[in-house]
């Protein structure tokens, strides 16, 4: 037996239905930090530094992600 269900949601739609938290704000904000580096207002280290500490597993943070993606993909039979 195979299903298929079609939805259509737009994105924002579509987080709030999975429960995903809401990036905006953070997003803007990132944005903003970017162009005033590249108008020289803030040094490129600053800009990697924020960046780290959004990421602070980095590849294995990474990984991890990966493998809880695989994992609940099953293959078909």
């Amino acid at each position: 037996m195979k299903i298929n269900v079609e939805v259509e949601c737009s994105p924002e739609e579509a987080r709030r239905l999975m429960g995903l938290p809401d990036f905006t704000p953070v997003h803007e904000k990132y944005i903003a930090t970017l162009t005033e580096s590249m108008d020289g207002h803030v040094k490129p280290e600053m800009l990697e530094a924020v960046m780290r500490s959004w990421a602070p597993m980095g590849e294995a943070g990474m990984n991890f992600w990966r493998q809880l993606f695989d994992g609940s993909v099953k293959p078909k039979s």
